[in-house]
């Protein structure tokens, strides 16, 4: 009788508040009940259900992400990276970069040597990005995009340059189960090869996206394309490779009995025919991990794995580490590394590289 009256008014904004005030105040023995109570929830969820069917099927608001605290070196640089809108591109999936041979080619931002250039080692870069008119150096591109890296990124990135190198190449030819590609980019990337090859893909057949598989890996990677085992061998022949195929016939030659120091190309085969005729006949030795088993092989992502890790060990006892990248190298692909870590990057370099040729723009 002495209890007091209450007037409920229906929140339009937050139903399921007001349905959890009026059960709270009801004339009825009172009970405290939290608000999160595990036993009292789904009751009062399915209830708000039921009564605003409209807003419960409403999908949740999209949360914008936050902007990153600090001063930026320039105003018209973030926006320009601002309009640089798709961050994850589907066409970074393996499938949909071996089926585009421009988006393989986009991977790669600095300049590349031409296959005419002969040195003592082999080195695709040139310490320059063109933007325009204007030609950054690695130095340059690395100063312009550092202030938008977080400094742990860097860090995981310098280190990942430092263990980088040239000196074993992976091939990989005809194969046709995309997780089987991703699966040995991935472990190319783990172990520290930069250089993948990929020779005569069927494209006749559609794939799923293994991007799970390899993990994004290549992002990372310098991926190049080739129309036959020809075209591939007397390319890498002139950058200073040995071609290495791996086969099960008679005059193979154990892959612990190589000396991987050597610039070395090693080449897989397709799943069920292994490597092609005509690259067995124009490679330079055919080479084989020996079985203990049963069976008489690898599967082929499996074998790619351990030739890479075999050549890496061997390499790192012979030469006291994988990693031989000269410092200038080093800077050249960590601001390769840098133009890939975001579609925005680009933009940002372009930006820089307008500043540098026209001085900075100010706006009133």
């Amino acid at each position: 009788k002495n209890q007091p009256r209450v007037r409920f008014f229906r929140l339009r904004t937050a139903p399921s508040l007001a349905l959890l005030l009026s059960d709270m105040f009801a004339c009825k023995p009172l009970v405290r009940t939290p608000l999160l109570s595990p036993a009292a929830v789904p009751e009062r969820i399915a209830r708000v259900r039921r009564e605003w069917p409209s807003i419960a099927a409403r999908p949740p608001r999209p949360r914008a992400p936050l902007p990153r605290s600090g001063s930026l070196p320039y105003s018209s640089t973030s926006e320009a990276a601002a309009d640089c809108r798709n961050e994850v591109s589907s066409e970074d999936a393996v499938e949909e970069l071996l089926a585009k041979a421009d988006g393989i080619r986009g991977l790669m931002k600095m300049e590349r040597r031409s296959e005419g250039e002969r040195g003592i080692r082999w080195f695709p870069y040139l310490d320059a990005f063109r933007s325009g008119s204007a030609a950054l150096t690695s130095r340059e591109v690395v100063e312009a995009i550092g202030p938008y890296i977080l400094e742990s990124r860097k860090e995981r990135m310098r280190k990942v340059v430092g263990g980088r190198s040239y000196g074993v190449c992976l091939v990989v030819e005809g194969l046709t189960d995309f997780g089987n590609v991703s699966a040995a980019f991935r472990s190319a990337d783990a172990l520290g090869i930069q250089s993948v090859h990929v020779i005569s893909r069927d494209k006749s057949k559609r794939y799923r996206d293994n991007r799970h598989v390899s993990m994004g890996a290549e992002k990372w990677l310098d991926i190049e394309l080739w129309k036959s085992p020809t075209d591939c061998f007397n390319a890498l022949r002139s950058r200073g490779y040995r071609i290495a195929t791996t086969h099960l016939g008679i005059g193979t030659v154990s892959i612990y009995d190589m000396d991987w120091s050597h610039p070395t190309a090693i080449v897989v085969g397709n799943e069920h025919r292994g490597i092609s005729e005509e690259a067995l006949e124009i490679s330079d030795l055919h080479c084989s991990i020996p079985m203990n088993g049963m069976v008489d092989s690898f599967n082929v992502s499996v074998a790619a794995g351990i030739l890479m890790h075999h050549a890496v060990c061997d390499r790192s006892s012979r030469l006291g580490n994988h990693g031989d990248l000269t410092p200038r190298e080093s800077e050249i692909l960590l601001a390769e590394f840098f133009l890939r870590h975001r579609e925005s990057s680009v933009c940002i370099v372009e930006e820089y590289a307008r500043h540098k040729v026209h001085g900075p723009i100010f706006k009133l």
